[in-house]
């Protein structure tokens, strides 16, 4: 490190080219690399997790909460279209963030991203757990085992190389898709509305509300696991080879994507035996599904190992997101400078991929094994709530980056602006802090919250103390340091 400089109660450090020489990474990624990037990050929502929300709401409440999500994604997605090609930066979430309410902003935006994407990885390695248990018989105390080699491969798989990585993500999203495919043709002749409401309300409800109108709110944060990751899009920016271009249609062929395979995954999934009331507490629901369609033979299980190609595409896309986000968190200061560096000849964030792995195994671990604590709550559907508070978090500090950016900083250049506009802000912004209210009020799900409060305090402490004497000029800081200076913001 060399010169200092101080910016408010930030201070600054100008280092040599040998620091950005050790953290680059390679552009490969053209529109459909990122289409794949981003659906594939998703997809594994329409195979497990979303079920969850039949619980909590019945098929009523989860259906009307998925539509208010809907709104939500397209008001966040094509806010991020804007706003990714005008800062096409690898920070992607914090980077908005740092530009619009400067280095707290940018921070908070960061960690809950940083919170979503080291979360969500275990969630869904609980997910593969339930179905590689499920298809080979293993008892549920070996789920960790299948958790461990689940992170090993696919971790080792993002450090082999960009390339590699995203070739792999266009081929398992195709895949993925391909099942779903599969199952939809197959569960149309067996779909009946009975099963869509077989969930026994609650007094003085009915079946179509089993759980009142509040129902429609405990399932709000389910239904976002059908959208929940296509936001990390931007964190691939400095890996895209065109990014003002590529960046908005991948985003908003990637929504739209999952708009369509969402209500047909919700409908069809919940519409055929078992019907609602199995479907909405199976740890492997299309498993549940497929038996259905094909019968219980050795070809079901074939199937139901096939369809783990749509929990493993969403695994290793969110072990890309996690792993960039450490790193631009890191290469600009806020978490440790040593997280950043890349491998010197496969230009992966190495380290940052390590350590979010281990971070997220030992969280799924502990959650695991504390079922005195934490009653008898799936420990997916715990882990989830963390992963969508700390989403949440991040969505709602976007959007408002998007409408101070839209104010205060109206003439950097923007190569594609939002169809949708301040409205489509707002209504997502509004969405996004209602859920957040909802998951606290959940009592069942609170030990989540409980959890994403201390982690966000410990890393609040660590920043306000060290972090914050420790940034860098990144790209993303450089950036905005410059924007808001033009503007004549502090």
């Amino acid at each position: 490190m060399e010169n200092q400089k101080k910016v408010g109660g930030i201070q600054y450090h100008e280092v040599d080219s040998t620091y950005f020489e050790k953290r680059t990474l390679k552009r490969y990624a053209g529109v459909w690399s990122l289409w794949a990037l981003g659906v594939g990050a998703v997809i594994s929502g329409d195979f497990f997790g979303w079920n969850f929300g039949l619980i909590s709401g019945g098929f009523g409440g989860l259906f009307i909460a998925t539509l208010i999500i809907t709104v939500m994604y397209l008001g966040l997605c094509y806010s991020i279209a804007e706003m990714a090609p005008a800062l096409p930066h690898t920070g992607g979430a914090y980077s908005f963030g740092r530009t619009a309410m400067g280095p707290w902003g940018g921070f908070i935006t960061g960690l809950g991203e940083n919170m979503e994407y080291v979360l969500t990885p275990a969630v869904i390695v609980v997910g593969i757990g339930g179905y590689l248990g499920a298809v080979f018989g293993t008892p549920a105390a070996a789920a960790p085992i299948w958790w461990a080699v689940m992170y090993i491969i696919f971790v080792g798989l993002n450090i082999w190389g960009v390339e590699v990585s995203f070739k792999f993500s266009v081929f398992i999203t195709f895949l993925a898709i391909a099942i779903l495919l599969v199952f939809f043709i197959g569960a149309i002749p067996h779909f009946s509305f009975h099963w869509l409401f077989n969930i026994s309300p609650t007094s003085g409800n009915s079946v179509w509300l089993p759980k009142g109108v509040m129902g429609i709110a405990w399932s709000l944060p389910f239904a976002i696991w059908f959208y929940l990751a296509i936001e990390e899009l931007p964190l691939a920016s400095e890996e895209a080879t065109n990014p003002k271009k590529d960046m908005p249609k991948a985003i908003t062929l990637g929504i739209l994507t999952l708009i369509v395979l969402a209500f047909l995954t919700l409908f069809l999934n919940t519409g055929i035996a078992p019907g609602a009331n199995k479907v909405g507490s199976s740890d492997e629901p299309l498993f549940l599904a497929f038996r259905t369609i094909f019968g219980a033979g050795i070809g079901t299980k074939a199937l139901a190992l096939i369809a783990v190609a749509g929990l493993v595409a969403s695994f290793h896309t969110i072990i890309f997101a996690y792993g960039r986000n450490i790193y631009s968190l890191s290469r600009a200061g806020y978490f440790p400078h040593w997280l950043s560096t890349t491998h010197s000849k496969r230009e992966t964030p190495v380290r940052a991929l390590i350590v979010g792995a281990v971070f997220g195994f030992i969280v799924a671990i502990a959650i695991q094994y504390s079922k005195s604590i934490f009653g008898n709550v799936p420990v997916g559907a715990v882990l989830l709530n963390m992963a969508v508070f700390g989403a949440v978090i991040s969505y709602t500090m976007q959007m408002a980056s998007f409408l101070l950016m839209r104010k205060n900083l109206p003439k950097i250049e923007r190569p594609y602006v939002s169809p949708f506009g301040i409205v489509g802000a707002w209504l997502a912004m509004i969405i996004a802090f209602a859920t957040l209210i909802f998951i606290f009020l959940n009592a069942d799900y609170r030990v989540g919250v409980w959890g994403a409060a201390v982690w966000y305090a410990i890393a609040c402490l660590y920043f306000g103390i060290y972090g914050r004497k420790k940034l860098v000029y990144s790209p993303e800081e450089a950036f905005a340091l410059k924007a808001r200076s033009d503007a004549g913001l502090h």
